[in-house]
């Protein structure tokens, strides 16, 4: 019979490669829905484009995985309950990410994940489980990373317009369908880079605690990276239509130079927040620049009742997460101390 720290690995295993399947599902509108909504790119193209570039992002760095694995909770309360706070955060995410997908809501994966986790620790030992320098950094680019999406793809409409201002429609559509190629890739990349970084930090978190080596986290095994690299992956490849569809075609009308501006300006926000180790939310950033975009011409032009239901969505990720992170701990906790 195998040892039960053994079968909690195999577990936390399992349910972190469910968490980037769940994180593809609907991030994968992230990625595709500006190119799918403009019609530059056809579906079939966007989705292998995007699941590629995924996993070349999830290849690309480890700083967002460690933040996720050794930044939200002290080492203590890991080291005292070992998987019981990560297998409750890791249940959480999924059950939220995938109501969320079914609903058509674009939420954020990377910040279900967190709370979740935050919200485990304090029900095993209190508010003092979490390390709350990091969660504020993550607390801030709640509101950051939204309001820099949105404001930059209005700034960069703008700009991009008055460039081409005596450009006929048919050139720009020509021109723009063509660097959306570039852009979609470019997100798709940044978003493997930092959302496709937290199964990394779980499985590298599961087996740090199965083997007591915490020279993992300076040396994470490529296997671990690929294997998460190949869930985000083929969770975007098998997509969440209902998300593409509210984000791609339901906002705002979105031709291909609204694609490639939206796409850009969120793009960059979130390849920022990945080199400073921030989970951010790419939902955030990519819907907030589509809004953004959609202002410029006017603001009639956003179904502001759909952007409403998004942000709604956005706000009760945390209440929701937190009490399934919280009452999943203590379940876990009965049954570990029974």
């Amino acid at each position: 019979m195998p040892d039960s720290s053994l079968i909690a690995l195999i577990i936390i295993i399992v349910l972190a490669i469910g968490f980037g399947l769940v994180n593809g599902f609907n991030d994968a509108a992230n990625a595709m829905a500006a190119s799918v909504g403009s019609r530059a790119i056809s579906p079939r193209n966007a989705i292998i484009l995007a699941a590629v570039m995924n996993m070349v992002g999830a290849l690309s760095g480890v700083a967002v995985a460690r933040t996720i694995g050794k930044g939200i909770l002290t080492e203590e309360v890991i080291l005292q309950f070992e998987y019981v706070p990560v297998i409750a955060a890791l249940g959480t995410v999924i059950i939220w990410g995938s109501v969320a997908t079914w609903m058509g809501l674009p939420v954020s994966i990377s910040h279900s994940f967190v709370t979740g986790l935050a919200a485990a620790g304090i029900a095993l030992v209190g508010t003092d489980a979490v390390i709350w320098d990091k969660m504020t950094r993550v607390g801030a680019s709640v509101a950051i990373a939204p309001i820099l999406g949105f404001i930059g793809g209005f700034i960069l409409m703008v700009i991009i317009l008055r460039l081409f201002q005596r450009s006929s429609p048919a050139v720009m559509r020509i021109i723009f369908s063509r660097l959306q190629w570039l852009t979609t890739a470019f997100l798709a990349y940044s978003h493997g880079k930092n959302d496709g970084q937290m199964p990394i930090g779980v499985i590298t978190l599961g087996l740090v605690i199965n083997s007591s080596d915490t020279g993992l986290w300076d040396n994470i095994p490529i296997w671990i990276i690929i294997v998460s690299a190949l869930a985000i992956s083929s969770g975007t490849a098998i997509g969440g239509w209902r998300v593409i569809k509210t984000l791609g075609m339901k906002i705002t009308a979105l031709r291909p130079v609204h694609g490639f501006t939206a796409d850009l300006s969120a793009g960059v926000v979130i390849e920022v927040a990945s080199q400073l180790g921030i989970p951010v939310s790419t939902t955030h950033c990519a819907a907030s620049a589509v809004m953004g975009i959609g202002a410029t011409r006017r603001l009639s032009a956003v179904r502001w009742g759909v952007a409403g239901n998004i942000v709604t969505a956005w706000v009760l990720t945390f209440p929701i997460c937190g009490a399934l992170g919280y009452l999943f701990a203590k379940l876990l906790q009965l049954l570990y101390s029974g």
